[in-house]
């Protein structure tokens, strides 16, 4: 089956549970952005995502990208669908109108992109770094570089890449070898080999815009020495650039995204931003796209989901423990749905989507204070959340599309094990999520030992404090995710102290404490869902995941908090035994 959004789940976390239409009211750019032009949005992008994109998702992964002489061919149906989003306008969707774009907030487009990956993941790259691409240039580029660049990657006419990686040069940018070198008409000619760059070639758009991590001459040494270069396929007169791909990559899966191996002799480029910044500049698309890279883990844990639950309303099997013989009527076997073991994977599922898509979404209408706000205030708590928050969507949102993923196949037996109900492509797809913008790990350090620990955990606590004011003590519910909000304070003030003694700690602890973050805000995000005006209906579909969650995900905060304290306690023990006197000294 091929996933089909449902509208009606988004418009009940924005507007019932975030009040999202209150809060963009209050943007001046998006003040005429009411809850019925938000519905007519999302129900336009559902048909657009359902009928346009998900019909060619199986057909790019059997038959996936095909390389020749530096060419890359896009699996069957994939430039059509392309095309149509690029014809609706669907790419520029948050982009300024003056470059082109439709001006609408970004938790619009981040629902957009989560649809978008759970229909078709491989064809989606293609446009994810887009917002990135366009924010960098905005933020960064001269003039004429936004002249010449900005409309058409609003627009999606023309596509971009990021391009760090390099074969000696993962996750340490700072041994980035690709040179830089000025000329007279103030140009650059970059030289250099750059690897897993997604989109690298293809035949989706007439120009790639390749955004560059290189050295200019006598740069310094490590990542204070890095500039940002942009680098077209196509030059500005129509001729080809010296931009090579030598290769694509036989991947796991993905395989409608060419991940290409690039080479650069002494292309032509532009500097973008101040030279030895091109870190400072190219955070702008990365932390864009580690949150779209979160909204693909939500989308396709979804669409696992999706899959698993149809199958489930079908499959017949044995006798459902507990089941009611009166309502079985002539069958010989029951539903597998109502076996108590499938039901809690696809509830617990179920509760992680549902969560996880309250906090995302809350996360792109920060983005939007973040940019729009008129209180200076507001918009430095909107960025504190944004900055402390996204590392940890990353992380934890991909870890389960991948671990959910396999869950959701479990309910198959071994008929998920086979291509013909496409769930193991999503098995397949979903694990390199934990790997690109940033490996979950280092995602993990980032969160704690670059942004709670430097201040004290005071960022941290500023956050934990705004959401324990959002909660009404007097409800049970509340009252418990408020400990724990006051849990992980503490907990942040204890690897701090602990980190004094032993400053390898926070590395060690740093996945588990990501964890205890995220399982904290979920706490918080499902009691904010049950605490919303619902229907009848509404509470019914979310009955069984919510009581998932309290059963099957919460208890896992225990565990994680017991850990990491388990860790600080053993050095403060091993620092108290180095302070005993040698015995006969």
């Amino acid at each position: 089956m091929d996933y089909r959004p449902r509208p009606e789940d988004h418009r009940f976390i924005l507007n019932a549970v975030l009040d999202a239409p209150s809060a963009l009211r209050a943007l001046a750019p998006f003040a005429e952005v009411d809850e019925a032009l938000q519905g007519q949005v999302l129900d336009e992008a559902a048909r657009f995502v359902a009928e346009a994109v998900a019909p060619s998702n199986r057909g790019g992964d059997e038959i996936g990208c095909r390389f020749s002489q530096g060419e890359v061919a896009t699996p069957p149906g994939f430039r059509e669908a392309y095309q149509a989003l690029v014809d609706g306008g669907w790419p520029g969707l948050s982009a300024a109108a003056e470059d082109g774009g439709q001006g609408l907030p970004a938790v619009l487009e981040a629902i957009l992109y989560e649809w978008l990956s759970a229909a078709n993941h491989g064809l989606t790259m293609a446009p994810g770094l887009l917002h990135g691409a366009y924010a960098c240039l905005k933020h960064h580029g001269s003039a004429e570089l936004r002249a010449r660049y900005l409309s058409k990657l609003a627009s999606g006419e023309w596509l971009a890449t990021m391009c760090l990686t390099e074969a000696h040069a993962g996750s340490d940018l700072g041994q980035v070898r690709t040179r830089a070198v000025p000329q007279a008409d103030g140009s650059l000619r970059v030289s250099g080999g750059k690897i897993f760059i997604s989109g690298g070639e293809h035949d989706l758009t007439r120009n790639i815009v390749h955004l560059v991590l290189c050295r200019l001459p006598d740069a310094p040494a490590g990542p204070k020495g890095l500039s940002l270069v942009l680098v077209p396929k196509v030059l500005p007169d129509g001729t080809r650039n010296a931009v090579h791909c030598e290769r694509i990559e036989e991947k796991m899966g993905l395989h409608g995204s060419p991940t290409c191996v690039m080479r650069f002799d002494e292309a032509t480029g532009w500097l973008v931003g101040e030279p030895g910044r091109g870190l400072a500049a190219m955070f702008v698309m990365m932390n864009a796209a580690r949150l779209h890279v979160a909204l693909q883990g939500i989308g396709l844990l979804d669409a696992a989901w999706q899959k698993a639950d149809a199958y489930a309303l079908e499959r017949r099997q044995m006798r459902a423990p507990g089941a009611v013989p009166a309502s079985r009527g002539s069958e010989a076997a029951d539903l597998i749905a109502e076996h108590p073991a499938i039901r809690r994977i696809l509830d617990t599922q179920r509760a992680w989507i549902e969560g996880a898509r309250t906090l995302a979404y809350r996360s792109a209408l920060m983005l939007d204070v973040a940019a729009h706000g008129a209180d200076p205030k507001a918009r430095e708590r909107a960025q504190r959340w944004c900055s402390l928050v996204t590392p940890v969507l990353k992380a934890a949102c991909t870890h389960q599309a991948f671990h959910g993923a396999s869950e959701c196949l479990q309910v198959f037996g071994g008929h998920g094990y086979v291509r013909e109900w496409g769930i193991e492509q999503v098995v397949r797809d979903a694990r390199v999520t934990m790997i690109y913008e940033g490996t979950n790990e280092i995602q993990a350090i980032d969160l704690l030992v670059r942004k709670v620990l430097p201040d004290g955990g005071a960022g941290m606590s500023a956050v934990l404090l705004e959401l324990r004011d959002t909660l009404d003590a007097s409800r049970d519910a509340d009252a418990d995710v408020q400990r724990r909000l006051a849990q992980l304070r503490y907990l942040g003030t204890t690897i701090a102290m602990a980190a004094h003694a032993n400053p390898v700690l926070p590395y060690e602890v740093a996945d588990d404490y990501l964890r205890v973050v995220m399982l904290t805000m979920m706490a918080w995000a499902w009691a904010r869902i049950d605490a919303a005006e619902a229907s009848d209906a509404e509470r019914a579909a979310r009955a069984g995941p919510a009581a998932a969650f309290r059963r099957w995900v919460l208890p896992e905060f225990e565990m994680r908090m017991g850990i990491v304290k388990r860790a600080c306690e053993g050095v403060a023990m091993a620092h108290d035994a180095a302070k005993l006197p040698v015995a006969g000294g």
